[in-house]
């Protein structure tokens, strides 16, 4: 009912949003006298906040701008290397002959897509060979492809892992620290060959460690109450009409009351950007807004499998976490290179939640292993912004040079080989990944 609801709503504010939009654009316009006073651009703020606030949001592209190689402009080209289910591996392409680290971004599978990592993807694509982890909406998977568990996603890291070969980095953002460590566990405990390194970025490794406000309303709330109240069925007119989600709408109400404060003020700084011709401060708002009032729908199953293994039993945490009813052994990765990178300033993933991956890997050399906690950082500050610029990439960065496969005659880095998703198919790993 809710999910009927939400597009009942978003149906009956159309004209509003219609009319929000077309009395702005008319105020705005250069050859309006009205543009450039102050109670011209005061009513313009206040039809743009009414037009973002009953807004639709679509997913936005990643529109990375060409990479400046000396005094050439290289285009980056996006491309879909290796298609999944419920997942594209995209490649950014850069048709220059560069020897570079392949680097894997595992996007979080939690409401946002994956280009809340636009600006990640643009700080490393200079010096890295980019893939990213592009997650389907779930209402825009038809049924017949079936229901998405922890384990698939599992599967689909090693997957991944395996199309890109053993001297790729990973960085895995936030709730993807999860499948990733579980990733290399199993590959290891395989002897199959692992990443050369993986970062670690705000993951709930741990979350009895500093329990934010987010750990503790998942902690003492039931699945069965999760799934009573957050779980709704797909409505009509989307290819995965009937299929159990966790609606993005609701996500975004989750994310917005644990900072609401913060959002109140940003949205009058807008305000006040627009009606004093602030234009860099208040473009620099749409552009964080936009994309972070962009959200997906979750798999059901996926939701409600991550909330029992994470915050309620902490079975990776514990050792106890199996995969296709495999054990999870952290403490069999002896060669993959460590990262955990956090922030003082976290309010959804508590400070000591993620360093708790390096008593799990407790086989991996201390030369191996690095965590930095990042002060007056916040969670989407350590993979955007400018305090991810200056402070937390050139860390991270160096950590990746430092345990990248050398060439020891040359000195330098392993060529990226570029593929396409003809050149290599790697086996999907289980019945439940093959769909």
């Amino acid at each position: 009912m809710l999910y009927l609801f939400n597009e009942t709503q978003h149906t009956a504010m159309a004209p509003f949003n219609l009319w929000a939009k077309t009395v702005q654009t008319l105020i705005t316009n250069p050859y309006n006298p009205l543009a450039y006073s102050p109670y011209g651009r005061t009513l313009a703020a206040g039809c743009e906040l009414m037009e973002r606030v009953t807004r639709r949001y679509i997913k936005r592209d990643f529109a990375i701008p060409p990479l400046t190689m000396g005094s050439r402009k290289v285009p980056v080209v996006e491309e879909v290397a290796l298609r999944k289910p419920f997942c594209n591996l995209v490649h950014f392409r850069v048709d220059i002959d560069r020897k570079v680290p392949a680097l894997l971004l595992l996007a979080p599978l939690s409401g946002n897509h994956a280009t809340l990592l636009r600006d990640t993807v643009k700080v490393f694509l200079p010096e890295c060979d980019v893939y990213i982890s592009d997650w389907i909406d779930a209402r825009m998977a038809p049924n017949s492809v079936g229901p998405l568990h922890l384990d698939d996603y599992v599967g689909y890291v090693q997957d991944f892992i395996d199309y890109l070969g053993e001297d790729v980095h990973v960085i895995a953002v936030s709730q993807a620290s999860i499948p990733l460590l579980a990733a290399v566990a199993l590959m290891a405990t395989n002897n199959e060959p692992t990443p050369c390194s993986m970062t670690l970025i705000a993951g709930p490794i741990d979350t009895r460690i500093s329990p934010t406000l987010v750990n503790q309303m998942a902690m003492q709330h039931s699945i069965s109450w999760f799934r009573n109240n957050l779980i709704d069925i797909v409505p009509a007119g989307y290819p995965g009409e009937g299929r159990h989600v966790y609606p993005g709408f609701l996500q975004l109400a989750g994310a917005l009351s644990v900072d609401l404060p913060d959002h109140a003020d940003a949205y009058r700084d807008l305000l006040n950007n627009i009606i004093c011709a602030n234009t860099a401060s208040a473009e620099a708002h749409r552009d964080f807004y936009d994309e972070y009032h962009t959200v997906m729908d979750v798999p059901a199953d996926y939701f409600l499998e991550t909330i029992k293994a994470v915050f309620h039993e902490h079975a990776l945490a514990k050792g106890n976490m199996r995969v296709n009813g495999q054990l999870v052994n952290a403490g069999a990765i002896r060669h993959t290179a460590l990262m955990t990178v956090e922030g003082s300033e976290d309010v959804i993933c508590g400070v000591g939640q993620t360093m708790a991956a390096h008593n799990l890997c407790c086989n991996i050399p201390t030369s191996k292993r690095e965590h930095y906690l990042a002060f007056g950082v916040t969670h989407h500050g350590l993979f955007d912004g400018e305090l991810f610029r200056e402070h937390v990439a050139p860390r991270i960065s160096a950590f990746i040079h430092r345990h990248d496969k050398i060439d020891k005659q040359s000195g330098l880095s392993l060529t990226t080989t570029h593929r396409s998703a003809t050149d290599h198919k790697p086996p999907s790993r289980g019945s439940r990944t093959a769909h």
